[in-house]
């Protein structure tokens, strides 16, 4: 067991882990952050991806020894709360990209980097980040996703510019 201080949705949190344990369990079954979901288990779906210090992760193949003590995370939970939901989550209840919802938080938390790093991607940008960065859905097909990627696009830059 090893102590790791890390930063998860802005709190600094101290924790005694098993180095060899998944992120996504650590989240889940520790720190009870059960928005990231597990899907494949196998790193292909992209359910569980959460931001590490700036990076797109899939948590339920990321070992707790590969995540450096202080690290930055990010989880759905720290994107936006259900009395404040936030622009991507908006745009992606607008556009119907939610069917039954288990792949979304993963969606929601890619989109929240790939905004931050391309504030303005043409579709194909987003359909490429999501291929590169292997979310996948297996029921609304991606138009409606990659529509609420663009509207939250424009209402992220309407934020900034207001």
């Amino acid at each position: 067991m090893i102590k790791k201080t890390l930063n998860v949705n802005g709190i600094d949190r101290v924790l005694i882990i098993d180095q060899e344990s998944l992120l996504s369990d650590v989240l889940r079954k520790q720190l009870q952050l059960t928005g990231t979901k597990v899907g494949c288990g196998t790193g292909q779906c992209g359910a569980c991806s959460v931001i590490v210090d700036g990076k797109l992760v899939r948590s339920c193949v990321t070992k707790m020894k590969r995540i450096p003590d202080l690290a930055k995370i990010t989880t759905i939970e720290g994107i936006g709360s259900p009395l404040n939901l936030h622009p991507i989550q908006k745009a992606f209840i607008k556009n119907g990209a939610i069917q039954c919802g288990f792949c979304t938080p993963g969606f929601v938390v890619s989109t929240k980097l790939l905004l931050e790093q391309n504030p303005h991607p043409t579709r194909e940008e987003v359909r490429d980040w999501f291929q590169k960065h292997r979310n996948a859905c297996r029921c609304t097909g991606y138009l409606m996703i990659v529509d609420a990627v663009m509207d939250a696009a424009k209402g992220l830059l309407a934020i900034s510019s207001g």
